[in-house]
């Protein structure tokens, strides 16, 4: 009996989808079914392409073709955004097509919404969505498939290429403004990069991760979130003082209780000072890294290209075969009710810029015993001198940030104090 090609309609042929469309003209091997692309949905049909278009495809800026065609069963979306993407996201899911898409934003803000129409539509669809997170990693197949006998503690990542490229740099000696201005010329960061440098992609990709992990669903707008703006080639003088890197990272983890990881979830991006012998630090250029902690296992960990056209796209890929083999997992496997809770526990770095003044060393600790913060150490650089760090014990993070918040409104601070929880080694 023959079987009928899976025929694929997809939104977007940008960097991700010429990748894409490349692999499934060309190199794929799927034994179970054959693949074709027959439509493909652009906003300019006119635009060159940076692949070759084959006779059974057609270009079209109607979306709407591709969800009134009964013969399509699969869309992919790689276009981007939660506008136009999210409408044929939905669309194809109420029409009984399944769905492969690499747009975390659109999954971490629309997460009940897109879990519930898959339910709702009793085993018809399938959605994948492996290459939302960490790219060429297959860290969301591994949550979904190879921890069922287990129980995960703690998750967390290097997941966002441009702004480890970026810290990268930094690290020998560059300044952010340069750093960033190349990381755009080689497009790595958009031209307007805040989703990169405000940590925006990294809060929607631990979200999703933390779903995946906890089976909790985290409201992507409550997840606190620190970027990289602030940090300069001073911090990573420190951090060297310290053996140390810095790292943007997201974190998801239990908090313990009597021992035990029993406690609420707390959900975090920020940049972390992390000790150079941890497998975090090893990532390098625009790659990413995830570390799970759990029961059974003790820590893994999954290293790999975070972005790129071929990675990001062989992710996609995967899903697409999966589909078409009936092997896609359900798409979030776990659920729970754990508590949330983003006062989570850290020493912490707090590097203050100064003008010189009388009792400041003094002042620092009077603040410190207002908001119950033991100081561990007080560092001076010899280079910095209107630079100090101060390394606090263990503290929750809501009260170090109530001590930053009184100590930039002192007649001798210069600007707001950056204050980066310190990543305990493995």
């Amino acid at each position: 009996m023959t079987v009928k090609p899976l025929k694929i309609g997809m939104l977007g042929a940008g960097t991700v989808g010429a990748g894409v469309y490349e692999i499934l003209a060309g190199r794929i091997n799927n034994p179970h079914r054959s693949i074709i692309v027959t439509k493909i949905a652009v906003r300019d049909t006119s635009k060159p392409r940076e692949f070759n278009i084959l006779s059974h495809t057609t270009i079209t800026s109607d979306v709407n073709s591709i969800l009134d065609d009964d013969e399509i069963e699969l869309v992919v979306e790689v276009m981007g955004g939660v506008g136009v993407a999210k409408d044929f996201v939905i669309g194809a899911l109420k029409r009984g097509k399944s769905v492969v898409t690499a747009n975390k934003a659109l999954i971490a803000e629309n997460l009940t919404e897109i879990e519930n129409l898959v339910h709702e539509m009793g085993g018809r669809v399938k959605f994948g969505f492996e290459a939302a997170v960490c790219g060429g990693i297959p860290i969301i197949s591994v949550l979904q498939n190879c921890y069922n006998g287990d129980v995960i503690n703690e998750i967390m990542g290097i997941c966002n290429g441009t702004t480890n490229y970026m810290l990268g740099k930094m690290e020998n000696g560059a300044e952010y403004s340069d750093v960033l201005a190349e990381a755009q010329s080689l497009g790595f960061a958009e031209a307007d990069p805040t989703a990169d440098v405000e940590g925006h992609d990294v809060r929607a990709k631990i979200a999703i991760l933390a779903r995946l992990a906890f089976g909790t669903t985290v409201p992507v707008e409550s997840v606190p979130c620190t970027g990289i703006t602030q940090i300069s080639p001073i911090d990573f003088s420190y951090a060297k003082s310290m053996s140390c890197t810095i790292k943007l990272i997201g974190c998801a983890r239990r908090l313990s209780q009597y021992g035990e990881y029993d406690g609420a979830l707390s959900v975090y991006v920020t940049p972390m000072l992390v000790p150079n012998s941890h497998l975090l630090a090893s990532a390098s250029g625009a790659g990413n890294a995830v570390a799970v902690s759990s029961a059974n296992l003790g820590i893994t960990s999954y290293t790999g290209a975070g972005a790129g056209r071929f990675p990001t796209a062989n992710s996609v890929v995967a899903d697409i075969c999966r589909v078409s083999s009936s092997l896609i997992s359900s798409p979030f496997p776990r659920s729970s009710a754990i508590e949330l809770d983003f006062d989570f526990i850290s020493d912490f770095y707090i590097r203050i810029s100064f003008q010189d003044s009388i009792g400041i060393i003094r002042r620092l600790g009077e603040l410190a015993e207002k908001h119950e913060i033991n100081i561990s150490s007080v560092m001076q650089s010899k280079i910095h001198l209107t630079d100090c760090v101060v390394i606090t014990e263990e503290s929750k993070v809501d009260r170090v940030l109530a001590m930053c918040e009184d100590i930039a409104r002192e007649d001798w601070v210069r600007c707001k104090p950056l204050c980066m929880p310190l990543l305990q080694d493995l």
